[in-house]
C-alpha cells in the first residue's frame, strides 16, 4: 500500500516538475510590414535599371576602372569579406554543436589507499592467488574513445544552426551593400573631379579676360579718360580671381586623394577627360515598381536575414525552459599492468548513461535571455520597416532631384549665353564711354559666377543619377 502512495506521489511530483518546467513567460510578440506603395509615379512599368550592371551602366572607360581595382583592393570591402568567413565558420560551430563529439581519451595514473579504510581494508581480506597480490600503490592505465550528445529535442540547436546561417547570408548582402556604396562614392567623386576641372579652366579663361581688360583700363588711365581708382579695382579682380584657382587646386587634389583611397592606393594622379563636360548626358534611369526594392536593395536584405535569425533566437531562448536530454558513452581498456591493457574481456571498459535536465527554481536568467531575444527580435522588425521607408524616399528624392536638375540646368545654360554675350557688350560700351568700369566688373563676375553654377548643376546632374541606381539597388552583382 505505502508502496502504491510513494509511486503515485513521485509521478505526481514528475508531473509538476515537467509542468513548471516547460511553462514559458508571456512576450508581446510584432509582426513586420511588407506593404509597399504601389508605385513611384504612377507607372506600372516593370523596367528597372538595378538589373544593369555596373560595368553596362557607367561608360567612362577611366570610370570603369577606378572600379574595377577599388573592388579588389578597398580595404573596408575585403574586411566585409572577412566578416563573411567568420559567419561561414559560425555555421560550422552551431552544426557541431548538435551532432554527436566523439573523442580519444588516455590517461596513466597511482593510487595508493590507507590500509584502514573501507577500499584497503577489502582489497587486503581479497582472496588472491600468489603472485597476483594487487601492486601497492597501484597504477592506473586506461585509454578509448569517448562520446558525448545532447539530442536536439526541441530544435534549439538547429535553431540556433538556422540563425547561424541567416547571419552568414546577412553578412554577404552586407558585402554587397558596401560594394554598391563604394561604387556610388567613386562615381560622384570622379564627377566632381570633372568638375573641378573645369571650374579651374573657367578661373584661367576669366584671369585672360580680366588681364586684357586691365591693359585696357591702364591705356585708358594714360589718356586720363579714367581715374586710378578704375586700374586698382580691376587689377583687385584679376588677383581675386587668381585667388580662387588654388582653392580649387586643393580641392582637387583631396578629391584625387578621396579615390585614391576609396581604391586603396597611396596618392597619384587619377586619369580623366574632362573635356566637355556640360555636354556629358546623363543615363536615362528606369525605377521599375516599389516592390522591386525588396529583391534590389542589398540592406533590405540584409534586414530580412537579420530579422529571420532573430525571430529563430527566440524560438532557441524558449527552448531553455524545456528539459534537456543528454547522451553519453565510452569504450575502452583500463588496467592496473600495461601488460593486461588490451586483454578482452578482462580489461575491457565501457558505460552508456543518459540524463535528462530542466530548470525548475531560479529562472532568472534564461527568462531575461528569452525577454532579450524578443526584444532584439522586435528591433530587428522596425528596423526593417525603416529600411524598406529609407529605400522608398531615397528614390522619391532623387527622382524629384533628376526632374528639376534638368529644368535647372535648361534655365542656367540660358542664363550663361546671356552673360557671356553682355561681356562682349559691356566692354565695348566701356571702350566707348558709354559704361561704367563698374558695370564691366559686375558682368564679369556675374558671368563667372553663372558657369561655375552652370558645371556646379551638371555635377548634380550626373550625381543624381548615381544615387539613384544604388537607390534602386544596383551596383552590387
Amino acid at each position: 500500500m505505502y508502496k502504491k502512495i510513494i509511486n503515485r506521489c513521485l509521478v505526481v511530483a514528475g508531473l509538476t516538475f515537467a509542468f513548471a518546467a516547460c511553462k514559458t513567460p508571456a512576450i508581446v510578440t510584432k509582426t513586420e510590414n511588407r506593404v509597399v506603395s504601389a508605385s513611384f509615379n504612377g507607372s506600372q512599368d516593370t523596367t528597372n535599371s538595378a538589373r544593369i550592371r555596373w560595368r553596362e551602366f557607367f561608360t567612362d572607360p577611366n570610370l570603369v576602372a577606378l572600379i574595377d581595382t577599388a573592388l579588389t583592393n578597398n580595404q573596408e570591402l575585403n574586411i566585409t569579406r572577412q566578416e563573411i568567413e567568420i559567419a561561414r565558420n559560425e555555421i560550422r560551430v552551431r552544426q557541431g554543436e548538435y551532432l554527436p563529439s566523439v573523442g580519444l581519451r588516455g590517461g596513466v595514473g597511482v593510487d595508493k589507499v590507507g590500509r584502514y579504510t573501507l577500499l584497503g581494508a577489502t582489497e587486503a581480506s581479497s582472496e588472491m592467488k600468489p603472485g597476483k597480490e594487487i601492486p601497492e600503490p597501484l597504477p592506473n592505465f586506461v585509454g578509448g574513445a569517448v562520446a558525448t550528445w545532447e539530442v536536439d529535442i526541441w530544435h534549439k540547436l538547429r535553431n540556433a544552426k538556422k540563425a547561424a546561417v541567416h547571419r552568414y547570408l546577412s553578412s554577404v548582402e552586407g558585402r554587397n551593400f558596401t560594394t554598391t556604396n563604394l561604387i556610388a562614392e567613386i562615381a560622384t567623386s570622379y564627377y566632381e573631379l570633372l568638375a573641378l576641372d573645369n571650374e579651374l579652366e573657367i578661373v584661367r579663361q576669366n584671369i585672360e579676360i580680366q588681364n586684357n581688360a586691365l591693359k585696357v583700363v591702364r591705356l585708358q588711365k594714360e589718356a586720363t579718360r579714367v581715374t586710378e581708382l578704375a586700374v586698382q579695382r580691376f587689377e583687385a579682380q584679376v588677383l581675386n580671381t587668381q585667388n580662387l584657382q588654388y582653392g580649387i587646386q586643393q580641392q582637387i587634389t583631396e578629391t584625387e586623394n578621396r579615390i585614391n583611397f576609396l581604391v586603396g592606393r597611396y596618392p597619384q594622379t587619377i586619369v580623366r577627360n574632362s573635356q566637355n563636360f556640360n555636354n556629358l548626358v546623363p543615363a536615362t534611369v528606369q525605377t521599375g515598381i516599389p516592390s522591386q526594392l525588396l529583391a534590389n536593395r542589398p540592406d533590405i536584405r540584409q534586414a530580412e536575414q537579420e530579422l529571420a535569425a532573430a525571430k529563430l533566437d527566440v524560438q532557441v531562448a524558449k527552448a531553455r525552459f524545456y528539459p534537456s536530454l543528454g547522451i553519453s558513452a565510452g569504450l575502452g581498456y583500463q588496467a592496473f599492468n600495461p601488460a593486461y591493457l588490451l586483454k578482452t574481456p578482462q580489461s575491457l571498459i565501457f558505460s552508456l548513461a543518459g540524463d535528462v535536465a530542466a530548470p525548475l527554481i531560479n529562472k532568472n536568467a534564461i527568462t531575461a535571455a528569452y525577454f532579450n531575444a524578443n526584444s532584439s527580435q522586435i528591433q530587428a522588425v522596425y528596423n526593417y520597416e525603416r529600411t524598406i521607408l529609407n529605400a522608398y524616399i531615397e528614390v522619391a528624392n532623387q527622382l524629384a532631384k533628376i526632374s528639376n536638375l534638368e529644368r535647372s540646368y535648361d534655365v542656367k545654360s540660358r542664363e550663361v549665353q546671356a552673360l557671356t554675350l553682355s561681356i562682349t557688350i559691356s566692354n565695348s560700351l566701356f571702350n566707348s564711354a558709354r559704361a561704367d568700369y563698374m558695370e564691366v566688373l559686375l558682368t564679369q563676375r556675374d558671368a563667372q559666377e553663372s558657369r561655375f553654377q552652370l558645371v556646379e548643376t551638371k555635377m548634380q546632374q550626373l550625381n543624381a543619377v548615381v544615387n539613384i541606381y544604388r537607390a534602386l539597388g544596383g551596383g552590387w552583382e
